[in-house]
């Protein structure tokens, strides 16, 4: 009966979403008090409950494992601890595009309730756009991937979720993800709302930067995870392997990032117009673009839901219409849109300009180094694009834009001149020829690493800098926000550059009582015994550890066998300490007896883990700076205008 009810709020929601649409179209016809199109808003809010409805029912489905629903069934197991029956939920392909509807809806009935700045004919058109964004996916959960279908017979049991999934980063990775993805289709809705009104103002910007920035926001916060996860999950001991499907992760946060920085300039200084609907676009594509490769079969990764063509023809059908519908509108509205106010080249907006041309190259970068390979096989041509690619082309255009970011933030808006901040910049770029000597000269590290090195530290110092003659309290909390996003982007990269300059790997045969050394670290296997899990066995390694003579700690990197599906997964041990991490894995056995044990010293790699959560805190920040900033704003217009009639009143 919970499926059932589910199913039916799923498709209430549908009709609803119908008649958003319809209502937000009217209005641009009739007006904003057509009787119809005052329906838009309500229909939104009451889409967004009916939608929580039918998600709450799948995750009760999961929660009791009930086996007639051919979902559960696929993708869960009654011995699966309850996280990993919750998570599943997600973890396969009905489920996330439901949890991708929910999000979306419920962002929709958010705006419907709460969002007054804009002109109602303006947020009609922009919950039009939302709605009709939603069709293709309910219609999508509807008639090809029903989250509810039973089966004519109740299975024994589930099938289980894949292995690699069974872990507790499932359970925060995809829906952070998902609300990051979500947020860029509320920009993109609004983008178009703006487009179809010619209403392209800082009002237009300010009520679509709180989305934005939630969306940046979140998708740090899941690419970091993910990042994570494949670091400790998979047992390569790499934090980013440039797969595809991480590509479709970061393609949209690169445009998020460039489209964050425009419509501050838009909401701030009135400038930018076109650039910010252009991004708005753009950042949505990259989304549904990620979506298809994940979900269409096209790729082969731990990361995909689905190996289904059709399916996969489907979301490429709706990528086709919502994109190609929105840039066709863009290129004939486009030239409609006024240009707002002019700045200098030496002026803030000047350097967030150079840094969106940036942002715009690398994306263009990651976006050909992902698709080549799927072109390419059309042909039967099978190519491999790695880091020999992305690395050193990415970073042509990587370097240029964190010089810029270090010091773009000390120049004025509108118009400024180099020379006035030329002891700042002449700061700079010694520390920064002065890290390059130094760590040149000590150690023996590649050219990539050697840049990354430098150009961290000198961010890291630069990201302060527009804190500089300010009184620390009373700076606003989006200025906060920025010092802190840089600052987490310079540590980021000091742990990646560290990881890749410094790192010393271990590939050993030990016996019982065997020693071996990595790095500064002493590895002793003392045994190899066997445990049990809720749904799985292994053979743990038991292992002392001695850090530089000190004192030993125990380590238990395992080889698991799960039974439900079948499958052996390496789970890795990682030991911490102030300056790196002791990444050990332990493999198979060989015929004399031995075993592979594969053991790896990283100094300061976690640096790149704290640098995505500073990066994510300094958005909240911002995020936070802003809404108050608006409501200050708005508080003062109802005064003035309570102002004004109390006048005229006594006039």
């Amino acid at each position: 009966m919970i499926a059932e009810i589910g199913l039916a709020a799923l498709w209430l929601a549908a009709a609803l979403a119908a008649l958003q649409l319809v209502g937000g179209l009217v209005a641009q016809r009739a007006g904003a008090d057509a009787e119809i199109a005052r329906l838009t808003r309500p229909a939104a809010i009451l889409q967004g409950g009916l939608v929580a409805v039918s998600f709450a029912s799948l995750l009760w489905v999961f929660a009791i494992t009930d086996l007639s629903v051919k979902l559960v069934a696929a993708n869960s197991h009654t011995a699966k601890p309850m996280i990993f029956k919750l998570s599943g939920a997600w973890g396969n392909h009905e489920g996330s595009m439901l949890l991708w509807v929910t999000v979306m809806a419920l962002a929709g009935a958010l705006i419907a309730a709460v969002e007054r700045r804009l002109p109602e004919k303006t947020m009609q058109a922009t919950l039009a756009a939302q709605s009709f964004v939603g069709l293709g996916f309910y219609g999508f959960l509807l008639l090809a991937s029903n989250p509810f279908e039973r089966l004519a017979q109740p299975a024994a049991e589930g099938l289980g979720l894949n292995p690699l999934l069974q872990d507790i980063g499932l359970a925060f990775h995809p829906p952070t993800l998902y609300i990051g993805y979500v947020g860029l289709s509320v920009a993109f809705s609004f983008a178009l709302g703006a487009l179809l009104t010619k209403q392209v103002t800082p009002d237009f910007a300010r009520a679509m930067r709180p989305w934005i920035l939630g969306a940046w926001v979140f998708l740090t916060l899941g690419i970091t995870a993910g990042s994570y996860w494949a670091y400790y999950e998979l047992g390569w001991g790499g934090y980013w392997f440039w797969d595809p499907v991480e590509n479709a992760s970061l393609m949209p946060w690169l445009a998020a990032t460039a489209l964050l920085h425009s419509a501050s300039v838009l909401a701030s200084r009135d400038a930018l117009r076109v650039w910010t609907i252009m991004l708005g676009v753009v950042a949505f594509s990259m989304s549904m673009l990620g979506t298809f490769l994940v979900r269409s079969g096209v790729l082969t990764s731990v990361h995909a839901f689905a190996v289904d063509p059709e399916r996969g023809s489907f979301i490429l059908f709706l990528l086709a219409i919502y994109i190609g519908g929105a840039l066709l509108l863009f290129a004939l509205r486009a030239g409609s849109i006024s240009e707002g106010e002019r700045f200098s080249v030496a002026s803030r907006e000047g350097a967030l300009v150079v840094n969106n041309v940036m942002l715009s190259a690398i994306l263009a970068v990651v976006l050909l180094g992902t698709l080549y390979p799927l072109l390419t096989e059309a042909f039967d041509v099978r190519v491999s694009v790695g880091p020999p690619y992305f690395n050193p082309v990415s970073a042509i255009f990587v370097f240029p834009m964190l010089a810029i970011m270090a010091v773009g933030p000390l120049l004025r808006w509108r118009r400024d001149s180099w020379g006035r901040i030329s002891k700042e910049v002449a700061l700079l770029v010694a520390l920064l020829l002065a890290a390059l000597v130094l760590f040149g000269l000590l150690a023996e590290v590649a050219i990539l690493p050697l840049l990354g090195l430098a150009f961290a530290i000198t961010l890291g110092v630069a990201s302060f800098l527009p804190l500089r003659g300010r009184s620390l309290r009373r700076a606003p909390l989006s200025l906060w926000g920025m010092v802190l996003a840089h600052f987490g982007l310079a540590v980021a990269l000091l742990g990646m550059a560290s990881e890749s300059a410094f790192s010393t790997e271990k590939l050993a045969a030990l016996g019982e009582g065997d020693v071996t050394s990595v790095g500064p670290w002493e590895v002793t296997l003392e045994a190899v015994e066997p445990v049990a899990g809720p749904n799985w066995t292994a053979l743990s390694g038991r292992m002392q550890v001695s850090y530089s003579g000190g004192e030993p700690v125990e380590i238990n990197p395992q080889s698991r066998n799960f039974w439900a599906p079948a499958q052996q997964t390496a789970e890795s041990v990682l030991l911490t300490r102030w300056n790196g991490q002791l990444y050990a894995v332990i493999g198979t056995q060989a015929p004399d007896g031995r075993w592979q044990v594969r053991l790896w010293w990283k100094p300061l790699v976690t640096l790149i883990w704290y640098g995505g959560m500073l990066i994510a805190l300094g958005g909240i920040l911002a995020l936070i700076g802003r809404v108050r900033s608006d409501l200050r704003r708005r508080s003062a217009k109802r005064k003035g205008a309570a102002r004004r009639l109390e006048m005229e009143t006594v006039k």
